[in-house]
Formats: C-alpha cells, sequence, structure tokens
C-alpha cells in the first residue's frame, strides 16, 4: 500500500473489528492508515466513493455477489482489483449436480464477471478454495 493509502474494512462482526484493530496497533499502524467499519457490506459499500479504491477483496455471502460485483466496479479505480475469497464452494461450484443457492450464486457470480469482457479481465486461481480475481478495465 502506498505510503498515502488508507484501508477500509467492512465486517459485521465487531470482535472482527476489534481483532483487526489489536492487529494494526501490534504492527505499530497508525490509526490514520486505516478504517475499520462494522456493518452490513450491503449497507456501506454504496456510499463508499466512485473510483476511489484499488482492491476489493469480497468474503461474503455469495447469495448478494451479483450487487456486491456492481458496486465493487463503481468503487475501483480503472486498474484495480476484485478477489472473491472461497470461490469454488467448497468444490461445489464445478459440480453441476451441486444446486443449493450458494453454489449457484458463486457460478452465477463468476458468469457476471467473466461474460463482462468490456469491464473485467478475470483469473482463477487454484489455491485453497479458490480465489476469482477481476481486474476493472
Amino acid at each position: 500500500m502506498l505510503a498515502s493509502g488508507t484501508l477500509t474494512s467492512i465486517d459485521d462482526e465487531m470482535e472482527h473489528t476489534q481483532i483487526a484493530k489489536l492487529a494494526f496497533a501490534d504492527a505499530e499502524i497508525s490509526a490514520t492508515r486505516y478504517r475499520l467499519i462494522t456493518n452490513s457490506v450491503l449497507d456501506v459499500i454504496s456510499k463508499l466513493t466512485d473510483r476511489a479504491y484499488d482492491l476489493v477483496v469480497v468474503r461474503h455471502d455469495p447469495q448478494d455477489l451479483a450487487f456486491v460485483i456492481s458496486e465493487a466496479h463503481r468503487i475501483l479505480r480503472s486498474g484495480g482489483a476484485m478477489v472473491i475469497d472461497s470461490f469454488f464452494g467448497g468444490s461445489k461450484v464445478n459440480d453441476p449436480a451441486q444446486r443449493d443457492p450458494k453454489t449457484v450464486a458463486l457460478r452465477d457470480a463468476g458468469k457476471i464477471i467473466k461474460n463482462d469482457t468490456e469491464h473485467w479481465v478475470t483469473t482463477l486461481i487454484p489455491t485453497g478454495d479458490g480465489l476469482l480475481v477481476a481486474t476493472k478495465l
């Protein structure tokens, strides 16, 4: 992160926010370098500034991914990246017999991004449970 950069984290779990705050303090990272928001991603992401972010990491309920993808595109600068963690959904995404809502939502999100070649370039990294990386054009 650039010296002038600020990390913004949105998490609906207060415990996670407190742990992050302690980790930053232990690493002697100034509180002016980060902004920790305890609230729902869906309530906050639409309020973030257009084209002001370089990276969006999504570790959220996949059933809301279509909205989050749209908002991530809006808030990312050109060349910025969106990363969807656990994209393989426990190895279910590539199994067409799996039709639970979470798996279907992950598949749909992948299709939305992959088919939107005017706005995204995508890469799927097969590490852990999968990372889908989409770079905004």
